[in-house]
Formats: C-alpha cells, sequence, structure tokens
C-alpha cells in the first residue's frame, strides 16, 4: 500500500517532528514528542496508532511502535514514509560537523600561511576576520579571498604603482581594492593591524595607509637613509653613495632613483637599524670608515625595502637591529620576512641583558618568529628597550664585524 495516504494536513505534526529528528541527529531515534495538538490530528494519531482513546494534545509516540504499525500498512518504516512524503531525510548533524571542520581546517590553514608565521601581528587580524564571519557565509568563498589577500600582503610594498594597476596585477580585476570591495577592506585591516592602527574609516586615512604600502606613492619623497653604502659599479647611484660615505656623511636615497638605478654589490655585512639616531652616532663614532648602513626611520618606506632587497640579492648579508618594544619587534619582523634580514643583537638574552628597571611600556606584543623567547620575555618585563640605549653595544659589535676600530675618529 502507497505511503500516501498517510500523507494528510492532521498527520503532519507527526511526520515534521520526526524528520526534524532525524535531521537533528546520528544517533537512534526512538521516540517522537508531539505538542499542541489540535482535535482533528489527536482523532487522526488516534486512529493510525489504534488507541482506545483520544490523546492529550501533548504525547509520546514510540518510534518502534510507529514504525511496526507503518510497515505493515506500507513495508515501509517509519523513515521511508517521512521520506515518501516530504522528500530525502538530510542529516543535518552531520552537516553540521562537516561545516565545522570545514571552517576549523580553513583558519588552520590561514594561521599557518608563511605571511602569518613570517609577521604573527597578523593573527591578530585573523581572529577579528573570523570572529566577522564567513565570506558568503562559505568556506571557500572566505579562503579565496584570504588567498588574495595573503598574495597582495607579500607583493607590498609596491613600487609606486597606481592602485587599479596593483589589483589588475595580483587579482586580473583593476576595480578588486577599491573602497568598497570586500578584499580592499580586508586587506586595509589586515595593514592597519601591522602597525597597530584602527582600520581607516574614509578615504584619506586609507589613501594614506595605501601610500605607506608603497602605492601610488611620490617616488621622490618615498626615501631611505644610508651611511658607508660602497656599491659597486659607475652609474649615478653608485658614483652618490661613495661621494657621501667618503665624506663620512649620510645620505638619502629616493624611490625614483633605485627604481632608474638599482643598487650595485655590496660587501657584508650590512648593517639595518630603525632609528637615525644610530646612524648619526654611527657616522660620528666611525666618520669615513662607518661599515655600511641603512636605517629604517621607523616602519619601513618602499624605497628602504627595494633597497634592501636589492642588497641582498647581490649577496650580501643584511643584519637588522631595532627597538625592543611592541611596534619596534613588529617593524623587525616585516624588515626580516620582506627582505631576509637576519636578526642582530635582537635576541632574548639582548633584551634581559640591557633591559633597563624603568621606561616606556612596550605596548601590544606579538610573537617574534626568530627567537620565541624575546616576546615571551618583553612582554614579561613590560619596559621598552630603545636602540639610543644600546647604541654602544652596537657600534662595537658593527666594529668587530667589520673589522674596523670602534674609536675611530670623526674626519
Amino acid at each position: 500500500m502507497s505511503a500516501t495516504r498517510f500523507d494528510r494536513p492532521e498527520l503532519a505534526p507527526l511526520w515534521a517532528e520526526a524528520r526534524r529528528r532525524f535531521e537533528a541527529t546520528d544517533g537512534p531515534v526512538t521516540r517522537l514528542s508531539l505538542r499542541g495538538l489540535q482535535p482533528d490530528e489527536r482523532a487522526a494519531l488516534a486512529d493510525l496508532l489504534g488507541l482506545a482513546h483520544t490523546p492529550n494534545p501533548e504525547m509520546t509516540v514510540p518510534l518502534r511502535t510507529l514504525d511496526a504499525l507503518l510497515r505493515a500498512a506500507t513495508g515501509l518504516d517509519t523513515r521511508g514514509v517521512v521520506e515518501a512524503i516530504g522528500g530525502l531525510i538530510t542529516n543535518r548533524a552531520r552537516e553540521r560537523r562537516q561545516r565545522a571542520t570545514e571552517r576549523a581546517d580553513l583558519w588552520q590553514w590561514a594561521r599557518e600561511h608563511p605571511a602569518v608565521v613570517a609577521e604573527p601581528a597578523l593573527l591578530t587580524w585573523l581572529d577579528r576576520t573570523r570572529a566577522g564571519g564567513l565570506a558568503a557565509g562559505d568556506t571557500s568563498t572566505t579562503r579565496h579571498l584570504l588567498e588574495q589577500a595573503f598574495a597582495i600582503l607579500a607583493a607590498l610594498p609596491a613600487a609606486g604603482e597606481p592602485l587599479p594597476m596593483l589589483a589588475a596585477q595580483l587579482t586580473g580585476d583593476s576595480h578588486a581594492l577599491d573602497d568598497n570591495s570586500r578584499l580592499g577592506k580586508l586587506t586595509l585591516r589586515a595593514l592597519a593591524t601591522l602597525h597597530n592602527e584602527e582600520p581607516p574609516t574614509d578615504a584619506e586615512s586609507r589613501r594614506q595607509l595605501w601610500e605607506r604600502s608603497g602605492v601610488a606613492c611620490d617616488e621622490l619623497s618615498t626615501n631611505v637613509l644610508v651611511a658607508g653604502l660602497r656599491p659597486a659599479g659607475d652609474g649615478p647611484l653608485a658614483q652618490g653613495l661613495h661621494t657621501w660615505a667618503d665624506a663620512g656623511q649620510a645620505a638619502l636615497v629616493t624611490l625614483a632613483q633605485l627604481r632608474h638605478h638599482p643598487v650595485g654589490q655590496l660587501r657584508g655585512p650590512v648593517f639595518v637599524v630603525e632609528n637615525p639616531s644610530v646612524v648619526a652616532l654611527a657616522l660620528h663614532r666611525f666618520g669615513v670608515a662607518c661599515p655600511p648602513l641603512v636605517c629604517t626611520a621607523g616602519w619601513p618606506s618602499t624605497a628602504a625595502i627595494m633597497l634592501l632587497c636589492g642588497i641582498a640579492a647581490t649577496g650580501a648579508q643584511l643584519r637588522y637591529h631595532g627597538d625592543f618594544d611592541g611596534d619596534g619587534l613588529r617593524i623587525a619582523a616585516h624588515v626580516m620576512s620582506k627582505t631576509n634580514a637576519q636578526p642582530w643583537l635582537l635576541h632574548a638574552e639582548d633584551y634581559l641583558g640591557a633591559v633597563p628597571a624603568a621606561g616606556p611600556p612596550v605596548g601590544r606584543v606579538d610573537n617574534t618568529p626568530w627567537d620565541p623567547r624575546l616576546a615571551a620575555a618583553v612582554r614579561t618585563h613590560g619596559i621598552a628597550l630603545l636602540e639610543e640605549v644600546v647604541v654602544d653595544s652596537l657600534l662595537a659589535d658593527m666594529a668587530t664585524r667589520a673589522n674596523i676600530a670602534a674609536t675611530s675618529p670623526n674626519p
């Protein structure tokens, strides 16, 4: 006998509750609890179950009993009848577990992405992104979006390209990084997190953040401070750097100069510092003998990253030092991830051996991939150790590594 004979409005609450229970669990269903039954529904259930009396508005139906009755009438158990009436039963519990597994795998993949491992500050960005929910409610859409964001972060700082050009190069869509685009907002939030800033909320602050990342930036005002650089070659940049190094003076190298005149071969190591005052003190100490020195002046400009990448490409070793505080350690992670620089007197023992008893607070401290103990030490003490405080140690080490006298007079 066909199951359609049971597809009646007065039996609809029974089939609806059975479907809900079957879809909600992987385990066995032993009973169905019905509530708020109307008189005609109660009468239909009494007739189906062969009850002597009309049941109450709330009742429990043993599934074993219902299965036996339906098999005798149709050859189908309760699950079969429900599917015959309303279509295939979906295991929603299994689907929920699968979706949970997919979400967990997505965020685990993102947290282990090389960009995040290199710059752990991005973990904060990922946590905030995760809290905001999946893009379009879908893991595959979210993963594609994150893959695009990681590709853009890897390409930054740019070399002054307009934003639409950068977007077209990396995504194939010149509007992919527009102000109202999902990818543009996501990438800007990542950049703001790296800089320990709030995400930009207006067009001007968005423009400034893109510009700091080398997008549509001014080739002349974007520069990097250097000293003691004597690259090989006879081009105008090499000759100019030689002239200033031989004069015992620092020089500013612009992005335009680097784009048209790449840096030539340099003898290593090349020392990289965060603060211009260290350059001034090095020149005062060493004069014309100053070792090759590059200063990021805080967060590195596009010119600084381009110069350092160019130096690394010649085979010279880069040695980086910066402030021991939250911002300084984020800058260190960024420089090392972009240029393959190695830490220089920038380990836990260097901090612990010089941290003062009091000083400015360290702010938010992210993990330090080159030495996990360093982040833990800085968080524990909570006191910033600025580069100027340890400058004597830096200059002495520079002299040793460059094989010069630490007390060379400035001519």
